[in-house]
């Protein structure tokens, strides 16, 4: 095995904490050709697919990557604006915003950045370059809430596998999940009161959240029990009974059976009974992006209208709230602690000195 050469560096540079964003991703274009290497390497993840490769390869290219992306590509100009793909545009709002916010709370020196797991910036090509600006400690930070298998856990083997050729290692932090932190839930319940008070209330609030095969819960996989306890946190927070909101899981993929009850079956089932206006929030996703802004805001407003419900109201994402920020900015320094008190490299330069000076003396 070969490793790469370490970037140029000088005697008593400083070292740097990073902290690296990592959200899904996104096609660079709401286009075919766009979308097809997109969802090749999202589909071609053994986290995301856990068909065995000699099963699900033909499938994939043979199929899938002929037909979907032509389908995908519309949906994402359904959504696209004026500065790109909406997850991207919100998650560099939330790194530059978390940047300002660091150095307003911390005077050491803390890089921010952002990659994306499928897509670009690619979480390779952003360790390398905070790797260039003498980052020796990053803090990895899913922008998930709650913890998947194929979401928290691939975005962490991306940056092993980008690190795994790497000479000098810098020390890794990693943010699991924040399904029950304190900030998050009440910053979630304050984004749809805040809502409300503009709006007024529904009949329902539906919490969905991104859905994952059925055998992932059966195997071990904690996200639907987290999922469940968002959902009821955000609810308490807001004081609802339980006549008032329904959990429910979005984006099934092919036959097999996903963990339920459905967002569009739930939504259809709303509309048969009648009811006069429906809310839907993503407390799943930090960002809007196509699931909440094409799948939810769209689709879920024809199922439940098309079955004969009423008012449809898509309450969006958490986005570049200052209420979120903080809170992010919480939980950030919360996972630092210990590392921006660290010496920097001029002070373990000197160390180093007076050591060998101390041998050189006996």
């Amino acid at each position: 095995m070969s490793y790469s050469t370490e970037p140029s560096y000088t005697h008593g540079t400083p070292e740097k904490t990073a902290v690296l964003l990592i959200n899904l991703g996104t096609p660079d274009a709401p286009t075919a050709q766009a979308v097809r290497p997109y969802l090749k390497e999202f589909l071609s993840d053994p986290r995301v697919v856990e068909i065995p490769r000699a099963i699900w390869w033909p499938i994939l290219n043979g199929i899938i990557l002929n037909v979907r992306p032509q389908k995908s590509a519309a949906k994402y100009a359904s959504i696209w604006t004026d500065e790109g793909s909406p997850l991207k545009v919100y998650t560099a709002r939330q790194t530059h915003l978390l940047q300002q916010h660091l150095q307003r709370n911390t005077d050491a020196p803390v890089v921010v950045d952002y990659a994306m797991r499928y897509g670009n910036p690619s979480v390779a090509s952003v360790l390398s370059k905070l790797k260039a600006q003498n980052c020796q400690r990053i803090l990895l930070v899913p922008l998930y809430p709650q913890y998947a298998a194929s979401a928290t856990a691939s975005a962490f083997d991306a940056a092993y596998k980008a690190l795994l050729h790497t000479r000098n290692m810098p020390a890794l932090r990693t943010l699991k999940h924040f399904h029950d932190d304190a900030g998050y839930i009440k910053t979630s319940a304050q984004n749809i009161r805040d809502y409300w008070a503009r709006h007024g209330r529904p009949d329902k609030l539906v919490m969905s959240f991104h859905g994952v095969p059925r055998y992932t819960l059966e195997k071990g996989d904690p996200y639907h029990c987290e999922c469940l306890k968002s959902g009821s946190l955000i609810a308490e927070e807001l004081g609802l009974n339980k006549e008032q909101y329904i959990i429910s899981f979005q984006s099934r993929f092919g036959k097999a059976e996903w963990i339920k009850p459905y967002t569009s079956a739930t939504l259809e089932e709303l509309g048969r009974l009648g009811t006069r206006r429906v809310d839907v929030v993503c407390p799943g996703f930090v960002a809007d992006c196509l699931e909440t802004l094409e799948e939810i805001a769209q689709e879920g407003k024809e199922d439940f209208q098309h079955a004969g419900g009423g008012g449809y109201h898509y309450i969006p994402c958490l986005n570049a709230r200052p209420d979120w920020i903080q809170a992010l900015g919480d939980l950030v320094l919360a996972n630092l602690q210990g590392w921006l008190n660290a010496p920097d490299a001029a002070q373990l330069e000197q160390s180093r000195l007076r050591a060998l000076a101390r041998n050189a003396d006996k």
